[in-house]
């Protein structure tokens, strides 16, 4: 069967490399360029097959349909822009053309809540992995409108070290990161805030939204934990996920506390909620599980390919 060309940029980071995994496993698409100039002539092993990294000069973006840009946030957007001038569609993993940062004209990627604007497209800003397992978890309550107008929704998310990327930092070496946990970017200034912001603000949001990550001592992973209060109590909280979920393939409702074991390798997001005991105001406990690289990342980037190449949703993805 002829399968559809794709090209990775960015190809040697971590994202990178999950992605030409999935693509050499995927029925309907193939590797024709991984690029990776810091690792240029260098080689990984996808399925089977043995990949060359090469210069992201040298990468025939001309014989692709479909341009996976894995590069970093600052240094993509050049890259899409050559990617459809030599007539491919483009998947872009970097915060660059994501709602938020000034390119609102970009389908956001968030497929669950965008897929009518993904279908076809020509480019598709990937959404973040923070946002993923957050904006998935919230959007059925405010959809529903049950959050406490005004109130303040508190965010507290721990990622595995692979979301700080690839690059070596000494703060993340084994001896560093290792039997410690610790949060980062406090003050709600990561930089996911303002997609978080742009994307509550589309949902109908007027509350507050607090985020603070924090860097857990293994490999991939998120689990966020999101505190909201509601207008009423409910009854039976999961049965809003259930409404506005039901049909869809990627996503998981729990009765119990979601772990990083039960995403680590798939393309899901896990959804638990409980009713807070010893609260004066009636206030709901939300925990969502994702694998950073995967639905937080490339998982996430394949999915929107299919759609924008016409292919099955779930091809190629592991759930």
């Amino acid at each position: 069967m002829h399968k559809v060309p794709v090209g990775v940029l960015g190809a040697s980071g971590y994202a990178g490399r999950e992605l030409c995994m999935l693509i050499e496993a995927h029925p309907s698409i193939e590797l024709v360029f991984a690029s990776g100039n810091g690792q240029r002539g260098g080689t990984m092993r996808a399925g089977g097959r043995e990949v060359t990294f090469v210069g992201a000069e040298d990468a025939p973006l001309d014989k692709a349909a479909l341009v996976f840009s894995a590069l970093p946030h600052g240094a993509s957007l050049e890259w899409v822009e050559r990617s459809r001038k030599a007539g491919a569609k483009v998947v872009d993993l970097s915060s660059d053309l994501r709602i938020g940062n000034g390119h609102a004209d970009v389908p956001y990627g968030l497929t669950e809540l965008r897929r009518a604007q993904v279908v076809g497209a020509d480019v598709v800003a990937n959404p973040g992995c923070y946002p993923t397992a957050i904006l998935i978890a919230l959007a059925p309550l405010l959809t529903a409108g049950v959050i406490e107008k005004g109130s303040t929704i508190s965010v507290s998310a721990a990622s595995g070290v692979t979301g700080a990327g690839f690059t070596p930092r000494p703060e993340l070496l084994f001896a560093e990161i290792s039997e410690d946990f610790r949060a980062y970017g406090i003050g709600n200034a990561h930089r996911h805030v303002a997609e978080l912001h742009a994307m509550l603000r589309e949902l109908g949001a007027d509350q507050d939204l607090i985020f603070t990550p924090h860097l857990l001592p293994v490999a991939r992973g998120i689990l966020a934990t999101i505190v909201i209060r509601l207008e009423q109590p409910l009854e039976a909280p999961l049965e809003l996920w259930r409404d506005a979920y039901s049909n869809e393939p990627f996503i998981e409702l729990s009765e119990t506390t979601p772990s990083l074991r039960d995403v680590v390798r798939r393309n899901i997001v896990k959804i638990s909620a409980v009713n807070a005991a010893n609260a004066k105001h009636p206030t709901l406990i939300i925990t969502s599980a994702i694998d950073n690289l995967m639905k937080g990342a490339a998982g996430q980037a394949v999915q929107n390919a299919n759609l924008m190449l016409g292919l099955d949703e779930i091809a190629g993805l592991p759930v």
